[in-house]
């Protein structure tokens, strides 16, 4: 049996091959990219760097228009193994195995083969916003994958057993996706448009039951609902990545907006489809052949997948959105290579030999990217990713060298890798709700490769009470983990209290968040 076909029919105990494969695979990259980390002392790139900063804290919402799911199960995970670059990786590589086991288990539920759902499990490994963005630098978009993929199961199983149990998992699935991402919310209309629109279906949502699906959603969604009212300037704080100006043409706008979301579908889907399409053509596959009919699970992948696409587009065409990137349509597309893997098996025998080189090109692909992954662990690329290769031991002794430190302050996520030199401290930007409550003093504003900080950091600070003691202390932060490049230049201040804040504290003048650096939520 070639290896392909033994992915696709063969159990490793009592598991089916594929999804220990991809266990594996997974463990090992959690690993690797920690020992890896370890042994060149490097940090991580800006999403995660982010997760540190929110680590101590389980709040109903955060900041920079980021759900709170993510962050959640990092907390836990952080109560566990502790604030290290294992937690991170073991998080993100544990949702991607969610989403994995999901695909498999949903698309096994709807009635298809073993060789089928494997096809659709490693398919998901030929879209490069999974198998490299998501392993590379993404965060809350992994936990996109992981739960719109358990959502896809919870509706099969809805489907298959209309139960209270079934209704009030698939509210709770619902929630769940749409706490990992906002925008997962267009996969909850469109697979439930898509069910309505199915005769055969339709009975799963028009039951009395559904209600209950609704309650669960409701109720669970309801604290993060509640803290996004009362916070409505941190929900919306990164409003202007959309590109939305309202100064610009209305026809200029949705004719721009229409070619960046036609671009970004392009390059989500291109390589999957390119792999099925290549797939066909080896397997000899001729399109004019008279094909069986599509069955009701099959109609109900391609209608999710058309419904969900034209609500984005719909969306971007009435708002004036102008920039429109391939990761944000993860929620709908990441159905893409469930239906290619449907439409095969309706095919066969030729469409089987099409999923067994679907399954194989998943496989070589993840392979292929791992050693990718570990070299951009150790060296990062340009951009934001250049904070991975920053000695943060070295920078912490620098900001500590005239005394102890309890917050450090910066004009970007990145700073959060200092927590992992010290778990203790507190490390904010000017995204962090409640900014002004949990400073603790001693502080310190650091930046790098500037002369100034950013204004917005600053007027962060005086809205919080605090200004600058002194003048900048210029630093050289050396780089990992050779020395082959030349160090980064920075500079670092201590903070005091403003003479308005000092007039108004407590008696002793004792800093609003020195009593403690969480939030009250």
């Amino acid at each position: 049996m070639k290896w392909d076909e033994w992915l696709a029919e063969s159990r490793i105990g009592p598991f089916p091959a594929a999804i220990v494969m991809v266990a594996a695979y997974l463990a090992l990259q959690t690993v690797i990219l920690s020992i890896l980390a370890t042994w060149a002392g490097t940090g991580v790139g800006v999403d995660d760097a982010e997760q540190l900063i929110y680590l101590p804290y389980l709040w109903a919402g955060y900041g920079g228009s980021q759900p709170p799911l993510y962050t959640w199960i990092n907390w836990l995970a952080a109560q566990i193994f502790g604030t290290n670059i294992f937690t991170l990786k073991l998080v993100k590589y544990s949702v991607l195995f969610l989403a994995a086991c999901s695909v498999f288990a949903a698309m096994r539920r709807f009635g298809y083969t073993k060789a089928t759902a494997a096809a659709a499990m490693l398919g998901l490994f030929t879209i490069p916003q999974i198998a490299w963005e998501s392993q590379r630098a993404l965060s809350h978009s992994v936990a996109v994958v992981g739960f719109c993929a358990l959502l896809l199961l919870a509706m099969a199983n809805l489907i298959e057993r209309r139960s209270v149990i079934a209704y009030a998992v698939f509210g709770l699935a619902t929630a769940a996706a749409i706490l990992a991402k906002y925008n997962d919310v267009f996969l909850v209309l469109a697979l439930v448009a898509a069910v309505l629109s199915l005769r055969e279906l339709r009975g799963a949502i028009l039951d009395p039951k559904f209600a209950i699906s609704v309650a669960v959603a409701i109720l669970v969604l309801a604290p993060t609902t509640y803290w996004s009212l009362m916070h409505p300037a941190d929900l919306l704080a990164r409003g202007e990545k959309f590109g939305i100006d309202l100064q610009q043409p209305r026809m200029t706008a949705a004719a721009t907006g229409a070619g960046k979301f036609i671009m970004g579908t392009f390059n989500f889907a291109v390589l999957p489809v390119f792999v099925s399409a290549l797939a066909f053509a080896l397997t000899g596959f001729r399109f004019f052949e008279r094909h069986p009919k599509a069955p009701a699970r099959e109609v109900l992948l391609w209608r999710t997948l058309a419904l969900g696409l034209a609500m984005l587009a719909t969306l971007v065409l009435a708002t004036g959105v102008t920039e429109v990137k391939a990761r944000w349509l993860v929620p709908v597309l990441i159905i893409l290579p469930l239906a290619m893997a449907a439409y095969m098996e309706r095919l066969s025998p030729r469409g089987r030999d099409a999923q067994l080189l679907v399954i194989a090109a998943g496989a070589v692909i993840a392979v292929l990217l791992a050693p990718a992954t570990w070299y951009f662990q150790i060296n990062g690329t340009s951009g934001l990713s250049r904070m991975i290769r920053v000695d943060y031991p070295a920078l912490y002794r620098q900001l500590t060298a005239d005394g102890p430190v309890k917050t450090a302050i910066s004009d970007g996520a990145w700073v959060g890798n200092l927590r992992l030199v010290d778990e203790k401290l507190v490390a904010l930007d000017q995204e962090v709700p409640n900014f002004d409550r949990l400073v603790q003093e001693p502080a310190v504003l650091v930046w790098l490769d500037r002369d100034d900080p950013l204004p917005v950091i600053l007027e962060q600070l005086k809205k919080a009470g605090y200004e600058p003691d002194g003048q900048p202390r210029q630093i050289m932060v050396p780089l990992l983990p050779s020395t082959d490049r030349p160090a980064r230049p920075g500079a670092y201040i201590r903070l005091k209290k403003t003479a308005a804040e000092k007039a108004t504290a407590p008696d002793g003048g004792v800093s609003k968040g020195a009593e403690g650096g969480q939030e009250p939520d």
